[in-house]
């Protein structure tokens, strides 16, 4: 039998997590993973969303951008997605997707899909970071954290993934200091995937909403493990600039340019490590602490 934390058997389930079963003309059914949180996470939501979308396009059509917004806590239930062919142009595909649990929207999103076209390239430069090796993976983080973490995160927090997260900045997990900037991790599938741009595409709106929000976090030393914020999202959008492969790393270099109003607004851009920016992110999420926790504010 294979190991629970077998990297292709875990690439497997991922895989699997993205693929659709058809249950109508433009309607189709994707199953949940429970990764501990009380709600479904939001980024198998987008992707599975985004390949519900896709399969409505053909391949040479790749998507370029997709806006989605958040409306109801989703349950770790099978989700359906139906699909809304709004709009086949010569060079343009528009597609609006609703997904339901229990004959309850709770989630909506529209991807735009392009032709392969030619044009003018410019892009940011990526930032100066430290590579990905020899940074401890997330996991062993919490790991290490032993009796330390809490008690929610000690079982589903503790189980292997078929993504790897490895974040650039060393911070406290349970008490990070509040500092200025932002922060970035290195992302990738932990084994070969299939040679699908779609899934890949789909697989990195799915990690796009692991650490974006915590860019709102960061000024005020505040993070998830404490119990002291509610966080959820609100929001998601994501623009594709260039092919990439997602078992190959990726840099996620996030910010947030405010935070009011309970609320957070956090930017986020993916770089392959030679430096191509092939993906732009934005989000903004709700933010709730709990009455009595100590905020701070970085210096300036």
């Amino acid at each position: 039998m294979t190991d629970s934390s077998d990297p292709a058997r875990l690439v497997d389930e991922l895989v699997a997590l993205m693929r659709l079963q058809p249950v109508g003309a433009d309607r189709f059914r994707g199953e949940s993973e429970d990764l501990g949180t009380p709600a479904v996470f939001g980024g198998q939501v987008l992707g599975q969303a985004l390949m519900a979308a896709s399969l409505t396009v053909a391949a040479d059509r790749p998507v370029h951008s997709m806006h989605a917004y958040f409306l109801l806590p989703g349950e770790h239930a099978p989700i359906d997605y139906s699909v809304d062919r709004v709009r086949d142009g010569r060079s343009f595909t528009t597609r609006h997707v609703l997904a339901r649990q229990k004959d309850r929207i709770i989630f909506e999103l529209t991807a735009s899909f392009q032709t392969l076209d030619d044009g003018i390239e410019h892009q940011f430069a990526m930032p100066q970071a430290r590579g990905p090796e020899g940074l401890p993976s997330e996991l062993a983080q919490r790991v290490a954290l032993g009796d330390r973490l809490p008690a929610r995160w000690q079982v589903k927090g503790l189980l292997p993934h078929g993504i790897e997260y490895r974040r650039v900045e060393q911070d406290d997990l349970l008490a990070p200091l509040p500092r200025e900037g932002g922060s970035a991790v290195w992302m990738r599938a932990v084994a070969p995937l299939p040679d699908e741009p779609a899934v890949h595409r789909a697989l990195l709106a799915y990690a796009s909403d692991h650490g974006l929000l915590r860019a709102a976090m960061v000024p005020h030393g505040l993070t998830f493990l404490s119990g002291k914020v509610r966080a959820a999202s609100l929001d998601h959008a994501m623009w594709f600039h260039r092919d990439f492969r997602f078992d190959d790393w990726l840099l996620y270099v996030v910010d947030s340019p405010s935070a009011s109003g309970a609320r957070g607004l956090c930017r986020g851009s993916l770089f392959t490590q030679d430096g191509r920016l092939v993906a732009s992110t934005a989000q903004e999420g709700m933010l709730r602490v709990a009455a009595g926790a100590a905020l701070s504010q970085t210096p300036r």
